[in-house]
């Protein structure tokens, strides 16, 4: 498989693409795309649309215009070969005069597969498989646990101290962390579909769960802001009920319930915020994809711990998460960890549209 430096270029820029529409796409994917012309220079970008608008393709093809004729596209998922609600990439490709398509993740369904088939029919030469592992991780990765196991990618995040403790022993918690790390808290809300807390968390702080900008005025586009309130707790006065965004009170008796809830309604990425036993309900099920912790350099000596009690009693038994990245924040300093299992995740035929 040669690739050359320009397409290798072309498909960082696309997964960035991607990155940025993420959380405004479900239930179809986020996909990034590049043009490239006969040079090799780029001409065209595009990422995937809210449902019905354009898909990533056609939108870097409609900005490459003719110079996309005898070029490359660079796309961060194989083109969908079936008319859902726009019609096929593969033949919008066709139709551009493209010689070649460059990309990462095949299609892993059913109805949207077929698109590469299609394009080598039609004489274009298609590379699969290039950086997939990157952009299988990144902002695909809601998309494909949706298509793998029927329920939402979910991001548990938390704020502790260095001792990890999410609040003082009196309960108080607001502004463990600073500015930077709050700001962060908001760029992850607004990448994600759905935003957790459990009854909890929902009376002790009443959250409004809300994207807002750095002037903190609340932000166009919202997550539908989820409370697990199994008693009935929550009173009508909460902030999370306000009209700053929609909301959805679950009944829900386990974490997998909840999730196919939400599943079913084409939430493909959640936000965990809720407190140490809703977090540790998720991670004893095995329903964490993504953990990101903000630690603050201070500490309590007391107080409530970042997660409750999993069910482990020995060291071997030990819960293991590999480190991703690690960030400052201001003062404070954010990790992105994912937990080293395997999910077992199954293929089905949840195709895009």
């Amino acid at each position: 498989m040669t690739v050359s430096r320009a397409e290798r270029q072309a498909m960082a820029r696309a997964r960035e693409l991607g990155d940025g529409v993420l959380g405004t796409t479900s239930p179809n994917p986020a996909v990034g795309a590049v043009i490239l012309d006969a040079a090799g220079d780029v001409v065209g970008e595009g990422a995937t649309a809210p449902p019905g608008g354009p898909h990533a393709e056609a939108a870097a093809l409609a900005q490459a215009g003719k110079r996309a004729r005898g070029g490359t596209a660079v796309v961060t998922l194989e083109p969908c070969a079936h008319t859902g609600r726009t019609g096929p990439c593969a033949d919008a490709l066709l139709a551009a005069g493209v010689a070649r398509v460059v990309v990462a993740v095949p299609e892993p369904t059913e109805l949207a597969g077929g698109g590469a088939d299609q394009l080598r029919a039609g004489g274009v030469d298609v590379v699969l498989g290039v950086e997939q592992a990157e952009a299988e991780a990144g902002a695909l990765a809601g998309w494909l646990t949706g298509v793998r196991s029927r329920r939402p990618f979910v991001v548990w995040k938390v704020a502790a101290t260095l001792d990890g403790r999410v609040a003082a022993a009196d309960g108080t918690s607001r502004w463990i962390t600073g500015e930077a790390a709050r700001a962060e808290t908001h760029r992850l809300r607004a990448a994600c579909d759905a935003v957790v807390v459990g009854s909890g968390t929902a009376v002790a702080d009443d959250p409004q769960l809300t994207v807002r900008n750095a002037a903190g005025r609340v932000s166009g586009r919202q997550p539908l802001r989820v409370v697990v309130d199994r008693r009935g707790r929550l009173p009508a006065t909460a902030r999370v009920l306000d009209d700053a965004a929609p909301t959805h009170v679950s009944r829900a008796a386990s974490p997998r319930e909840l999730l196919a809830e939400l599943y079913d309604r084409d939430v493909r990425r959640v936000l965990l915020e809720g407190g140490p036993t809703l977090a540790a309900a998720f991670l004893r099920d095995g329903l964490v994809d993504e953990a990101v912790v903000h630690l603050a350099p201070t500490l309590l000596g007391a107080g409530p711990a970042l997660v409750g009690d999993l069910g482990i009693g020995t060291i071997t038994g030990a819960l293991s998460l590999a480190l991703v990245e690690v960030t400052r924040l201001g003062r404070d300093v954010q990790l992105r960890l994912r937990p080293t299992r395997h999910t077992g995740e199954r293929q089905s035929a949840d195709g895009r549209g």
